[in-house]
């Protein structure tokens, strides 16, 4: 279940709550049950009504704090002021003495009851057993078992977790870091990586694995493992789980992630992406790198027409154009005696002991740039693997001919 707490309407927006069932959807984690807070009003109302009608809480008429004339009714809960001790799974048997917190407002009438209160009613009423969340809320906890009490609701077993710092050690803000879960999925980052990055944060497994599914993640999890001190946020190290992910994709599950990432940025995949994808997956962390790669032009090498520069052939051979020539054309007749379908490997193993007899240089620089047309490109073999046999031979020879 999850529950939207949207007793402050001031702070609430049909379209974030919109957005937040969204997130839920893409991430794969769809709620079984969806919980409105301001729905459930008239239940809240006849709690506080009850507790009025037993002297636990009381309507106080106060100055309004936007106008020193106008008089506002609050809803004051009356403190015992006792000494509220409670155990956290994390940190232990914590102690508060509440008399410091005097009669605090629990609604601002009893129509329009305050987080404190409405959280109380609605966990005990779902029958919540567990309440886990961020150690920011921790002195809140003392106002909510005093409500239970009176209430006579059972309390949960409460868990606060570590908070999520930046890299300053600060928590962390919507003002200065990326916090937003769809900025993250613009970036080109999926799920999966996202996930499994931030169950690490504040729990450990207990061995040195680090990449889970959903799956896996939820037969591991337990509290015990959780730590008390504060995770510090890697941006670097939640690419690297999201290149993982991504890594274990299939081509034709990759292709179409691409495609739908590139489709909802106004971008086109060019018709050759199935063939990249093995290239892309492997260099690419995100599926933003992959599409800037394509927009780039970094495997215009796969368009059916290119332009080789002759001088860009010799420029770092180290060789003369005849030697280079001869190579160009050597390497043309080992492609011809290779199978119609051949991977980088295959042909690095039947053109690199020529290339290391011969010169390096004067063979695989200019069978690359032959191959792209560019400067810089991935290595001569892994163009080979990916042009195929005919269009490897053609480009070979085609710069051949321009010595």
């Amino acid at each position: 279940m999850v529950r939207i707490e949207d007793t402050d309407a001031e702070r609430n927006r049909s379209e974030w709550t919109e957005m937040i069932w969204k997130d839920y959807e893409w991430c794969g984690l769809i709620p079984d049950k969806k919980y409105i807070q301001s729905e459930h009003l008239a239940r809240h109302t006849e709690l506080l009504q009850k507790l009025v009608s037993e002297d636990k809480a009381y309507i106080s008429k106060e100055p309004s704090k936007d106008n020193s004339e106008k008089e506002v009714e609050l809803v004051r809960f009356r403190n015992p002021g006792t000494t509220v001790t409670f155990n956290d799974s994390i940190r232990g048997d914590i102690s508060f003495d509440t008399s410091e917190l005097g009669d605090f407002v629990i609604a601002r009438s009893l129509t329009e009851p305050l987080y404190h209160f409405a959280v109380v009613v609605d966990d005990a009423d779902a029958g919540v057993t567990h309440i886990i969340r961020g150690e920011d809320i921790l002195s809140s906890t003392p106002r909510q078992i005093l409500i239970q009490e009176a209430l006579g609701f059972t309390r949960p077993q409460y868990v606060h977790l570590p908070l999520i710092l930046s890299k300053d050690r600060k928590k962390l803000s919507k003002r200065n870091d990326v916090v937003s879960l769809e900025d993250y999925r613009n970036r080109g980052f999926i799920p999966e990586g996202i996930i499994n990055y931030l169950a690490l944060l504040g729990w450990n497994p207990g061995t040195t694995e680090e990449l889970f599914t959903i799956d896996e993640l939820t037969e591991r999890f337990s509290l015990e493992q959780l730590q008390k001190s504060g995770a510090i946020f890697d941006d670097v190290k939640l690419k690297w789980f999201n290149h993982e992910h991504l890594k274990k994709l299939s081509s034709l599950e990759y292709e179409a992630k691409l495609k739908e990432f590139m489709e909802r940025h106004g971008e086109r995949a060019p018709d050759y992406l199935i063939d990249i994808v093995p290239e892309l997956r492997n260099r690419a962390q995100t599926l933003g790198e992959a599409s800037e790669a394509l927009r780039a032009g970094e495997f215009s090498f796969m368009e059916k027409e290119i332009t080789i520069d002759p001088l860009l052939l010799v420029q770092g051979a180290k060789a003369d154009s005849e030697t280079i020539k001869k190579h160009l054309l050597a390497v043309k007749e080992m492609l011809g005696g290779m199978p119609e379908t051949f991977t980088a490997e295959d042909a690095k193993e039947k053109i690199f002991p020529y290339a290391t007899e011969v010169g390096r240089a004067a063979v695989l620089w200019p069978l690359r740039v032959a191959l792209s047309g560019k400067e810089k490109s991935p290595d001569p073999f892994v163009l080979l693997g990916l042009l195929g046999k005919d269009i490897s031979a053609a480009r070979v020879a085609q710069a051949a001919q321009l010595l």
